[in-house]
């Protein structure tokens, strides 16, 4: 039995190993990524701090690593993040959504905001929560970006 407990840690140690040397892409275009969305929303300095600080790792094309990224599992697990992310909202593509889409878009950053659902738990471990101002401030202003979209219904 221990020389199986053996070779399977054995195992497990070079597939770890191997790990280090195949990474997952990283999803870094650069401050651009984000400008239409900026130029479009105008956000306030303070909203744009929230989404930089908060928000843009996730669900745009601007990703800012930390140093921890570089160690696998942990570097798949982000990427795995960040894909999702992505997937559901990504600012980076604002210019490509329609109207109608945008609107969506926002109702649902209200709503997941609202419920407590973001910023993901996991992400909130080391980069901080959202304050209740910080989360007054976004939702106030989401409200009111969605009034520009709302009328395409």
């Amino acid at each position: 039995m221990k020389k199986i407990l053996k070779k399977v840690g054995i195992a497990l140690l070079i597939i770890l190993l191997v790990m280090q040397f195949i990474r997952p892409d990283k999803n870094e275009s650069g401050y651009e990524s984000v400008a239409y969305f900026e130029t479009a929303t105008k956000p306030t300095e303070a909203i744009q701090t929230i989404l930089k600080d908060k928000c843009y790792d996730c669900h745009s094309n601007q990703t800012i690593y930390p140093w921890y990224a570089e160690i696998a599992p942990v570097s798949y697990w982000l990427s795995d993040h960040v894909e999702e992310g992505k997937e559901h909202f990504n600012v980076s593509e604002w210019e490509q959504y329609s109207d109608k889409k945008r609107d969506h878009k926002l109702e649902e950053l209200i709503e997941e905001v609202e419920e407590g659902e973001m910023p993901l738990s996991s992400y909130t471990w080391l980069h901080g929560n959202l304050e209740e101002g910080e989360k007054e401030i976004l939702i106030d202003w989401v409200k009111k970006l969605r009034s520009q979209y709302a009328s395409v219904k």
